[in-house]
């Protein structure tokens, strides 16, 4: 049976209610189940908004590359719009997974020190403080990575193929200009027709090519920071 709640006076005089506690080992067994079921619901929902999002980005992609490399006459602008969209959802995506990644350690922290203690007589927990530990995560739920970490594992997870394929694109439809004469294309023949190409409205070429070349070398320092994983993350690809 569970232990009744009771009152209690604190050390500040204010009156605080001590909560039922298990009191038999088939109690603790089920307060484990049930709250790794719990934990484990909470990051297939977060992780389920993972793979929307990334679906979103595939989507549209896919959508800008088909109306800008299916006809001549289309402009390599779509492209470039596409680009900041592929960024707002790489950071939609991020904030996401920081959600995720919170509830997935609380899952491993419970597999590494409870469940695999169970199946094994030969494996130990790892850490002493473990419940300490998770009740404090309990208590004052905290992200355990930075936006900057997350941005980069969804870049080299999914994103940054997803960039270069848009800039193969770019380079693709900017590089070969179409000769409406004869209709057949041809390779631009120098830098500055090149970009006399890259010119969008009111925006001259060098304008357009600083911006992109600004923008993928943000993308490439992104990608390759935060190697660094510590802790099971380094091990293999079964993280997300």
């Amino acid at each position: 049976m569970m232990k009744e709640g009771s009152l209690q006076l604190g050390s500040d005089g204010k009156q605080t209610v001590r909560l039922m506690s298990p009191s038999s080992s088939a109690e603790c067994v089920n307060l484990f189940v049930h709250f790794y079921r719990g934990e484990m619901g909470r990051a297939l929902s977060w992780r389920d908004r993972l793979d929307r999002t990334s679906n979103w980005a595939m989507t549209a992609a896919a959508a800008m590359l088909s109306v800008s490399l299916s006809s001549p006459n289309s402009h390599h602008a779509v492209l470039i719009f596409a680009m900041p969209i592929m960024a707002l959802l790489l950071a939609i995506e991020s904030r996401r997974y920081r959600f995720f990644d919170v509830y997935r350690n609380r899952i491993r922290t419970l597999e590494r020190n409870y469940y695999a203690p169970l199946f094994s007589v030969d494996v130990e927990a790892e850490e002493a403080d473990w419940k300490t530990r998770l009740s404090e995560d309990l208590r004052r739920p905290a992200f355990s990575v930075s936006m900057s970490q997350a941005i980069s594992r969804r870049l080299r997870r999914t994103y940054c193929w997803i960039f270069l394929i848009l800039l193969a694109a770019w380079l693709l439809k900017t590089l070969m200009v179409l000769q409406f004469e004869t209709s057949q294309h041809r390779v631009v023949a120098s830098f500055e027709a090149w970009l006399a190409e890259l010119a969008i409205g009111p925006l001259n070429g060098g304008f357009t090519l600083l911006g992109v070349t600004t923008f993928y070398t943000w993308i490439a320092y992104a990608t390759l920071s935060n190697r660094q994983i510590a802790g099971e993350l380094s091990i293999g690809d079964v993280h997300v």
